[in-house]
């Protein structure tokens, strides 16, 4: 008797944070993981998928992502990225702040996808496309943390954009606040840095333990790796990679890597103007730390169990643990060279590339889903226009087309009189 839901057979599974590195078979029931082991009955599940050959990993975390269209400047759905890239928990990075926290969480109860939320220290959060903090009233700390308390469940940090445009006069003072919501309501930080001043400097001595450095390899911002860097990196603030459309450079991550500061976490920063270059989306971000000689299973790593643990997401999001969510990602690997680039066009040779063929949010396959146009207000190149047109005739061509021919059809209501002789 079946007592599995779905059993993914076969697979090269990487799960750091449940131990399991290898080839495994993967058992779900009820939505969560049942069992993982070298080799379940093909009997024990009513569905059985072979992944022979295939990379099996829990689905995707990116820590540093905007959804929430129609409501802030950088927001897309996230959905139609998610079922062809394997990330089923968006960590939604700022999008809103006290003001739109229920509409973002309005909007949350739409997508297929997990997404928790760091709550923007701005109660404007992202309408715009910068600025937020430049009247420091906006910084409230009492209706940001009314948010969090209303909303325990979504809301698992607090984010603060530190840069010029975004601050304005204030320098770090919007920091001050946001770590001043997040102790008391026992959260992480994650401070973005982009040009300033404020710096990196100004604002790694303000982080704790546990909080989080996005853009830590910005060609932007000064990060490097400095004295600055590296003593808050000995003390325990995170770095993550946060891509975006500007905040990421080979040459940064490098020297990192040569100091010993490898990212904690690998994120996207997908939003309305990275998602069509460079950035695209998380397996495209993973293949660029590869690019750069980190091992296959540490990047695994810094796109699941790291993040899901950064943020302390409940019930094994990030593993395949015995009872976590059935929340799996499948990709074939293809072992040729791969071309990836950063923001500034420095371009780097990756030594594989990882292809997603499936993704499952609670043990069900994500289905495929258009993607949104994108909005007036994205600069696009000639060339990414021209693309997003071929892409869209290679769509309506497909779909335009008889899904089978007549010889691949079944009768579905047979007459129950006889067929008219044909003369």
């Amino acid at each position: 008797m079946a007592i599995h839901d779905l059993l993914l057979a076969g697979g090269h599974v990487i799960d750091v944070g449940g131990g399991h590195v290898g080839r495994y078979d993967v058992a779900v029931r009820g939505g969560l993981v049942a069992a993982v082991a070298p080799r379940l009955p093909a009997g024990s599940a009513r569905e059985v998928v072979d992944v022979t050959g295939r990379l099996v990993t829990p689905g995707l975390v990116d820590l540093h992502t905007h959804v929430h269209p129609g409501a802030t400047y950088w927001g897309i759905h996230p959905d139609p990225v998610a079922w062809h890239s394997g990330v089923t928990t968006w960590v939604d990075a700022g999008s809103a702040g006290a003001w739109g926290i229920d509409a973002l969480r309005a909007a949350v109860g739409s997508y297929r996808v997990r997404v928790p939320a760091l709550l923007n220290i701005s109660a404007l959060g992202l309408t715009g496309r910068t600025g937020e903090s430049t009247d420091l009233a906006h910084a409230d700390v009492d209706a940001a943390l009314d948010a969090a308390a209303r909303h325990p469940d979504l809301v698992v940090g607090v984010k603060a954009r530190i840069d010029r445009e975004t601050v304005g006069a204030h320098g770090v003072r919007p920091l001050e606040r946001a770590l001043e919501v997040a102790r008391a309501a026992g959260l992480p930080v994650m401070a973005h840095v982009a040009a300033g001043p404020p710096g990196p400097a100004d604002v790694l001595p303000l982080l704790r333990p546990g909080d989080i450095l996005t853009h830590c390899a910005s060609g932007v911002a000064a990060t490097g790796a400095g004295p600055v860097v590296r003593e808050a990196y000995a003390r325990g603030v995170l770095l993550d990679v946060g891509h975006g459309a500007g905040g990421f450079a080979f040459d940064v991550l490098e020297r990192q890597l040569a100091a010993g500061l490898v990212p904690h976490t690998v994120s996207t920063d997908l939003h309305a103007r990275s998602r069509y270059g460079p950035v695209f989306d998380l397996p495209t971000t993973m293949a660029k730390l590869r690019a750069a000689g980190m091992p296959l299973a540490d990047v695994v790593a810094a796109a699941t169990a790291t993040p899901a643990a950064a943020l302390r997401l409940p019930g094994g999001v990030g593993t395949l643990a015995v009872g976590a969510p059935a929340d799996i990602a499948v990709f074939a690997v293809r072992e040729e060279p791969f071309a990836v680039v950063d923001a500034h066009g420095q371009v780097r040779e990756a030594p594989e590339r990882l292809v997603n063929t499936a993704t499952y949010v609670a043990g069900r396959p994500l289905p495929p889903a258009l993607p949104e146009p994108p909005p007036p207000w994205v600069p696009l190149t000639a060339a990414q226009r021209a693309a997003l047109d071929r892409r869209d005739g290679a769509l309506r061509a497909l779909l335009g087309q008889p899904l089978v021919g007549p010889e691949e059809l079944a009768e579905q209501f047979p007459r129950t009189f006889p067929r008219p002789e044909r003369g």
